[in-house]
C-alpha cells in the first residue's frame, strides 16, 4: 500500500505544481483577452461616431458640389462596408477606405469658398477632426493591448497555456500602405483677401 501512495503522491504533487504555475497564467490570458475585446469595442464606437457625422458632412457639401457624385458614392460604399465589418481586419480595411474617401471629399470642398465659409460645414468638419483623433487614440490603445496579449502567447510559460486553452495571437489594427503618404494641402488665400 505504501509503495502505491508514493507514486500517487508524486503525481498529485506534480499536478498541484502545474496548477500553481498555469492557473494564474490562464487567468492573465482571460483578462488580457477581455482588454483587447474592450479596446476593439472602443474603436467600433469611435468609428460609429464618425459614421454618424458623415451624412451631415455629405449633405452640407452636396449642397455646394452636387456634381461630385462619385465621391458621395464612394463615401456611402465605404460607410456600408465599415458598418458590416465582422472582424478587426475588415474594420481596418473599411476604415482605410472611409478615410481615403473623406480626404478626397475635404479636398474637393477646398474648391468651394462659400462652402469653406459655411458655419455648418466648419462645425461638422471640426467634429469630424475630433472623431478622427479619438479613433487614433482608440487604435493605439487597442494595438497596445494586442501587443501585451501577443507577447504573452509567445513567451514561456504563456505559450504552453495559450496552446492548451486555444488562445491565439490577435491582429493589429493597421493602416494601409497609402496612409503613409503625406497628403498635399493647399490653402486658398483668395478667400482670406476678400
Amino acid at each position: 500500500m505504501r509503495k502505491l501512495l508514493i507514486p500517487l503522491g508524486i503525481i498529485v504533487g506534480f499536478f498541484i505544481i502545474l496548477a500553481i504555475i498555469f492557473a494564474p497564467k490562464y487567468n492573465q490570458f482571460v483578462n488580457l483577452e477581455e482588454e483587447v475585446n474592450q479596446k476593439e469595442a472602443q474603436i467600433e464606437t469611435q468609428l460609429q461616431r464618425r459614421g454618424d457625422l458623415i451624412p451631415n458632412l455629405v449633405n452640407t457639401v452636396q449642397g455646394y458640389a452636387s456634381h461630385e457624385e462619385e465621391i458621395f458614392t464612394d463615401i456611402a460604399d465605404a460607410r456600408s462596408r465599415l458598418s458590416g465589418a465582422g472582424n478587426v481586419e475588415e474594420m481596418a480595411e473599411a476604415n482605410n477606405e472611409m478615410t481615403s474617401a473623406l480626404s478626397r471629399l475635404l479636398a474637393i470642398s477646398e474648391n468651394y469658398p462659400d462652402l469653406q465659409a459655411s458655419e455648418q460645414f466648419t462645425g461638422v468638419r471640426d467634429e469630424l477632426a475630433g472623431a478622427e483623433n479619438r479613433i487614433a487614440v482608440a487604435r493605439q490603445d487597442y494595438n497596445t493591448a494586442v501587443q501585451e496579449f501577443n507577447r504573452n502567447t509567445r513567451t514561456f510559460p504563456g505559450n504552453m497555456v495559450a496552446g492548451m486553452f486555444g488562445f491565439s495571437e490577435k491582429p493589429y489594427f493597421e493602416a494601409d500602405e497609402t496612409s503613409r503618404d503625406v497628403p498635399e494641402v493647399e490653402f486658398n488665400t483668395d478667400q482670406d483677401e476678400e
